[in-house]
């Protein structure tokens, strides 16, 4: 064994970077993060995505790049950032994801569902572990359907259940069913509650246990998707025991979300608003208005953890 190889793994643990579970990148000269339109020329030598993104803390990250836009926007603000002009989307040549960075913070944008999700999650993680970040906490805001809370509830994700109501995730790889745990870091979750909510923020946050589904009617017990073969009751009965294993959020992230950075170590926590309480129906009737102001109480509470993050 080289001492070279002996100072880098001392420099690894020390600092904490980012080790994922894939012995094959080490044996890949260059990586195409192609999705992000990333090229990592030489991986022998990243010292040009260190420079660009070793500064980096926290990703957050949400469904639509608008979103993501307007969370950069606000972090300049809670983070002082002295920054003008429109945030400039790094990934805009790939026309896939949006991604913006505010100070040591990353906010990307990941589509609707675990399997545009996963894709850059995929990416995201390899591009840390390339820029050599050390500890990196990776946030996910969204929109969700509520169980048995009012809309406009912030929900922070304990234990992530799958459609299956089993808490982990479920994935074929190489034609076989493999099935990893589901949940998110601890130390996330206390921290995002202890610095991220206020007696005085006129809304609920709680910390509870989330479903992600793979579809957004008929595996969510929808009645109001283009097919449905269960009745009323069957969904009730459905949702009842949604609610009974501590379940008070529906989206269709969590449970992939949770068993990915588990499975890497890395530090990850779900945090997203109800716009509906799916045990009164399955239709959002609040306003735009009223819903766009729910979509900012996710980016207070979140605002406020990162603040505190970066303190420490």
């Amino acid at each position: 064994m080289s001492e070279n190889f002996f100072v880098s793994t001392v420099r690894d643990i020390v600092f904490r970077f980012v080790k994922l579970r894939n012995p094959h990148l080490e044996t890949m000269p260059m990586d195409y993060l192609y999705h992000l339109d990333i090229n990592v020329g030489n991986t022998r030598d990243t010292s040009e995505l260190q420079h660009r993104f070793g500064d980096v803390k926290v990703i957050c990250v949400g469904g639509t790049g608008s979103r993501m836009r307007q969370l950069a926007l606000y972090l300049r603000d809670v983070l002082s950032v002295q920054e003008s002009g429109d945030p400039v989307d790094l990934c805009e040549r790939g026309q896939r994801y949006a991604m913006y960075k505010v100070g040591p913070v990353l906010c990307v944008s990941h589509g609707v569902g675990s399997s545009t999700f996963s894709v850059v999650l995929h990416e995201l993680l390899k591009l840390v572990k390339y820029a050599r970040c050390q500890e990196p906490v990776i946030i996910r805001i969204g929109t969700c359907g509520g169980l048995g809370v009012p809309p406009g509830t912030v929900v922070v994700t304990k234990n992530a259940f799958n459609g299956l109501l089993r808490n982990e995730h479920e994935i074929a790889i190489l034609g076989k069913r493999v099935v990893r745990p589901a949940v998110f870091s601890e130390d996330v979750i206390r921290d995002v509650i202890a610095f991220g909510v206020d007696a005085n923020d006129g809304f609920q946050t709680i910390s509870a246990n989330t479903m992600g589904t793979d579809c957004f009617y008929e595996g969510q017990g929808r009645t109001d998707g283009a097919i449905c073969e269960y009745t009323e009751k069957d969904k009730m009965e459905f949702l009842q025991k949604c609610h009974d294993l501590g379940i008070r959020n529906i989206e269709m992230e969590a449970s992939m979300f949770a068993s990915v950075t588990q499975k890497v170590g890395v530090m990850a926590g779900d945090v997203c608003v109800t716009l509906i309480d799916r045990l009164k129906g399955d239709q959002v009737t609040i306003t735009m208005d009223q819903k766009h102001e729910f979509e900012q109480r996710p980016f207070l509470v979140v605002g406020r953890y990162i603040k505190k993050l970066l303190q420490q």
